[in-house]
C-alpha cells in the first residue's frame, strides 16, 4: 500500500485529523498544557495511572535497549534491579533489542522477587500471525514469565504498517489470542516516524472496534517545532483515556548535542505532559541517579516556563535535524531488518 503524506491528508476520515497534521506544522494552537492525572509520590519517585486502566506506573520507564549495551551482563542486571529497588517500575523491552539479549538479560534480573515488583512491557516487529504468535512466545521465554502486562506493535513507521496489522491473518489477531489465552494484559503499539502514521494506526483500530490501552511516541522539547507528536497525536490519546508512553526525550542523546538543553530538562519537559511514564534510556548507574534526580526535583511547570524551554529549541528543532528518528532511517530496526515483520 502506497500512500504519501499528501494523498492521506486528502482521503483521511478522521474525524480532526486535518486539523491535528496542521498543528504538528505549527500552524495552529499552543501545545496542550500538562493535563491533571492521578499522581503520588513515594520517595524520590512520581507514580501515574496509566489512561483509562488502574495500573500505577512510575513516570520514569527502564528503557530495554540500553541495558543490553553493557558489555558485562551482571552489570545489566545491577542496573535493573538497583532501578526496581529503588522505585522504578516500568519496564521497557522489545524482542529485537539485541538479538533478544535485552530480553534474556531482563528475564534474568527479575527472578528472585522482581517480577512481581514490575510492570513489564515488550514490543513485537511480526506483522502476520504467525509471525507474531511466534514473537510473543519467544518473548516471554527469554523474559523467564508466562505473562507480560503490556505487549506493543513496534515501529508503526509505515502508512501500511496498521492495515497489515489488522487484516486477515495479521498480527493483531495473535495478541488478541495471546491476550485471551492470558498471555498479555494489555494492548499498545510504538512508532518514531510521522505523527499520521500514528492517527492512521487509531483509525484502523477503530475500524475493527478495537481501542488500543497505550500508545508510545516521541515527546521532546524539539517535537513541539517539527512534526510533531505532541501536537497531532497527544490530545488525540489524552481525549480517549489511551496511555501515554513518553519516548525519545533526549534522541538517544542526539538532541543534548544541540548544546541548547540539559537531560534534565527534557525528562522535566517530557514529564510534564499527561504521561504516564517517561521512557528513557539508562546505560549506567549514574544516568540512573540523573533519572531519580529528575523525578525527585520535578514539579509541574507554567506556560511560561514551557514556552522559555520552548523558545531555546525553535531554531534548531525546525528541520528535525536532531530528531533523527523522524528523517532518517538510523533508528528504524525494522528497515533494516525486513524479515522481522514476516
Amino acid at each position: 500500500m502506497d500512500i504519501n503524506r499528501r494523498d492521506f491528508l486528502k482521503t483521511a476520515s478522521i474525524s480532526g485529523l486535518a486539523a491535528g497534521v496542521a498543528a504538528s506544522e505549527g500552524f495552529l494552537s499552543p501545545l496542550l498544557a500538562a493535563t491533571p492525572q492521578q499522581t503520588t509520590r513515594n520517595g524520590d519517585m512520581i507514580y501515574r495511572t496509566m489512561g483509562r486502566t488502574k495500573e500505577k506506573v512510575s513516570v520514569i520507564g527502564l528503557g530495554g535497549h540500553h541495558i543490553g549495551r553493557q558489555k558485562d551482563e551482571q552489570e545489566s542486571i545491577k542496573i535493573i534491579r538497583s532501578a526496581i529497588d529503588r522505585g522504578i517500575n516500568f519496564m521497557d523491552n522489545c524482542w529485537d533489542y539485541h538479538n533478544g539479549g535485552s530480553e534474556i538479560r531482563m528475564g534474568k534480573a527479575l527472578q528472585d522477587g522482581y517480577r512481581q515488583k514490575v510492570f513489564l512491557m515488550t514490543k513485537i516487529d511480526g506483522r502476520t500471525k504467525e509471525s507474531a504468535a511466534k514473537q510473543i512466545d519467544e518473548s516471554l521465554k527469554r523474559l523467564q514469565t508466562d505473562r507480560v502486562d503490556l505487549m506493543q506493535f513496534h515501529e508503526v513507521i509505515r502508512l501500511e504498517d496498521p492495515d497489515r496489522i489488522f487484516a486477515k491473518g495479521g498480527a493483531a489477531e495473535a495478541v488478541l489470542e495471546a491476550q485471551k489465552a492470558g498471555k498479555v494484559r494489555y494492548i499498545g503499539f510504538t512508532g518514531h516516524k510521522d505523527p499520521l502514521v500514528h492517527l492512521r494506526m487509531l483509525e484502523i483500530a477503530a475500524e475493527n472496534n478495537f481501542r488500543f490501552d497505550t500508545v508510545q511516541l516521541p515527546l521532546n522539547v524539539m517535537d513541539a517545532h517539527f512534526r510533531s507528536f505532541e501536537r497531532a497525536v497527544l490530545p488525540r490519546l489524552v481525549q480517549n483515556q489511551i496511555g501515554v508512553l513518553g519516548m525519545k526525550s533526549m534522541g538517544d542523546q542526539i538532541i543534548l548535542k544541540s548544546n541548547t538543553v540539559k537531560p534534565i530538562e527534557c525528562l522535566h519537559y517530557a514529564m510534564n505532559l499527561p504521561t504516564s511514564t517517561v521512557i528513557t534510556g539508562i546505560d549506567s548507574m549514574s544516568i540512573l541517579n540523573q533519572a531519580f534526580e529528575a523525578a525527585r526535583t520535578f514539579k509541574p511547570m507554567s506556560q511560561e516556563q514551557t514556552a522559555a524551554l520552548l523558545a531555546k529549541t525553535a531554531k534548531v528543532a525546525a528541520k528535525g535535524e536532531y530528531e533523527l528518528f523522524k528523517i532518517s532511517d538510523r533508528f528504524d530496526g525494522t528497515a533494516k531488518n525486513p524479515q522481522w515483520l514476516g
